[in-house]
């Protein structure tokens, strides 16, 4: 397993180097020229001198590149051309929102998908398997922004169950200090449990958003893995052999779930960055809407250290599936 990880981790840093310079390139390949966004369409050639010299652009593309390369190994991303704040510290504020929201709509989705799916796999065809492959189909068939905003509607406004879509807490809340920025981890560990339930109220709504439609493919995959591992030879041979019922239901258990932790990796990467529609319809301040209005404002530093970020988290996702799918299985360290 060691040496499984250890190949693993050497493929994450060429690919985050690759990411890295490919981002920085194709950004300056758009057809945008960043001065004529500072200075305007109308300006002297000594604005546009001193307004090239203030953003970095006075020297050569290879020196551009070879000072961003060096500030990412040092950690810095460099300083954001709109509001002149490091974009480290920007991320580190919004990023935290971004990862609160999406893990904890993973983990509702996997809550449901998982047993229902197991539930639907046990009688395949039969009444209770149509109905949950249907409601797989419906979830996963809109945009989540517009269950969103049918959820806001519905659970806000009409039943009142949820509070304003209006941020991640309450305007006037005392918040804890930011020892993690993760502000449920914070206000759990000063004991602020007012800002803890209040923080979870207002995440609730889209929390539950984007669990309902990532349990759409997640339900279907864990239904097709449990009727794929039924009807192997190595189930049925365990079955005819007199194995215990537990144990025949823990081996269908350990190799049904593979492909479904694969999925969530994939869309827990996808959901980075495709979670800004959720984040923009309740009005959190993650990084996905930050990267977005970076880009409207053509802030090349902005955008690259959030992308750079978001690839770095989603490859150490990747990783800890791999080790997961790994422990699971023990052919894939083998051919690993």
């Amino acid at each position: 397993m060691k040496l499984f990880v250890l190949k693993r981790l050497a493929f994450i840093l060429p690919q985050l180097l690759l990411v890295a310079v490919a981002v920085f390139l194709l950004l300056r390949a758009l057809p945008i020229d960043p001065v004529s966004k500072v200075v305007g369409l109308v300006s002297t050639d000594e604005a546009r001198e001193i307004a090239r010299a203030d953003l970095g652009l006075d020297v050569s593309l290879a020196t551009q590149l070879g000072r961003f390369l060096e500030g990412l190994v040092q950690g810095d991303l460099g300083t954001s051309w709109s509001t002149k704040d490091p974009v480290a510290e920007e991320i580190g504020m919004r990023f935290p929102v971004t990862i609160q929201l999406i893990v904890l709509a993973f983990v509702l989705a996997l809550v449901i998908a998982i047993p229902i799916g197991r539930i639907a796999a046990s009688r395949p065809s039969g009444r209770t398997d149509n109905t949950v492959l249907g409601y797989s189909l419906f979830a996963g068939a809109q945009p989540d922004f517009w269950w969103g905003l049918l959820f806001i509607f519905i659970f806000f406004f009409k039943l009142g169950w949820f509070p304003a879509p209006i941020g991640l807490y309450s305007a006037g809340l005392e918040l804890p200090p930011s020892t993690t920025n993760f502000l449920l981890i914070d206000s759990a560990i000063h004991g602020y449990w007012n800002v803890f339930v209040d923080t979870l109220k207002h995440l609730a709504l889209p929390v539950i958003t984007l669990g309902f439609v990532l349990t759409g493919p997640l339900i279907k995959m864990t239904r097709q893995g449990v009727i794929n591992v039924v009807n192997a030879d190595y189930m049925l041979y365990a079955k005819a052999a007199g194995l215990p019922k537990k144990q025949t239901k823990r081996y269908l258990m350990r190799n049904s779930l593979a492909p479904v932790i694969t999925l969530a990796g994939i869309l827990f990467g996808f959901m980075l960055g495709g979670a800004v529609l959720i984040e923009n319809v309740f009005t959190l301040d993650g990084l996905g809407l930050y990267a977005l209005r970076r880009m409207l404002d053509v802030d090349f530093p902005a955008v690259q250290g959030a992308v750079v970020v978001m690839t770095a988290f989603a490859l150490l996702v990747y990783l800890l599936m791999d080790i997961i799918y790994a422990a699971m299985d023990p052919r894939i360290r083998l051919s690993g």
